[in-house]
């Protein structure tokens, strides 16, 4: 089974690769303002790792809405940093890069609090795994954790604080702005975890 990791740079992605070790590893630029950020922490987790990383860039900023795109909040947005149909996105452009390198599962590092967006819930995960098995390459799609807090993830995956610090959760820039959701999250699972932020760095 050859696996391949969605990897975003944040906290959740970080945790991931280093509990699971993905054979592959793919950073999606698809023109969210926190790209470069994103894509040097995703760099340097895979560094660490020894894992092959691949970034894959296209545009998609126009289509975008809300904290990642600058713009404002889509009328069906949840919370300010929905952009619509992101995962999906970001899963059907990985597949499409995973496939020729002889892929067959790719993880996604949805947690359970990510549930208050459709596309972070169980039936998602299922339903775009079942769409991916249905056409050619038979790419499995797997969240393994669904059902874990962010601190679970932290903790079960063993990843130090050191190298944790190295997440980029900001949504709206390549330096942490520190008032939007993705830097709150940041701040608030390392105080959850009783790390001491200043001297992960």
């Amino acid at each position: 089974m050859r696996s391949a990791l969605l990897l975003s740079g944040g906290m959740d992605s970080l945790a991931l690769a280093w509990w699971k070790r993905p054979d592959i590893a793919f950073t999606v630029d698809y023109g969210q303002l926190a790209a470069n950020a994103e894509k040097a922490a995703s760099a340097a987790i895979c560094k660490r790792l020894d894992i092959p990383h691949y970034v894959i860039e296209i545009d998609c900023r126009s289509l975008g809405s809300g904290d990642m795109a600058g713009t404002a909040a889509n009328l069906y947005a949840p919370n300010t940093d929905w952009w619509p149909y992101r995962n999906q996105l970001l899963i059907t452009l990985s597949a499409m890069r995973a496939i020729e390198l002889n892929v067959n599962v790719l993880w996604i590092g949805t947690v359970r609090t990510d549930n208050s967006h459709q596309d972070g819930q169980k039936e998602f995960i299922n339903a775009i795994s079942r769409l991916m098995v249905y056409q050619e390459g038979g790419i499995i799609v797997e969240a393994p954790a669904i059902d874990m807090s962010t601190s679970e993830l932290i903790n079960f995956s063993g990843i130090p604080s050191g190298y944790l610090a190295w997440a980029h959760s900001c949504h709206k820039a390549d330096v942490a702005c520190g008032n939007c959701r993705g830097c709150n999250k940041y701040y608030n699972v390392f105080e959850e975890l009783g790390y001491d932020l200043d001297r992960s760095r």
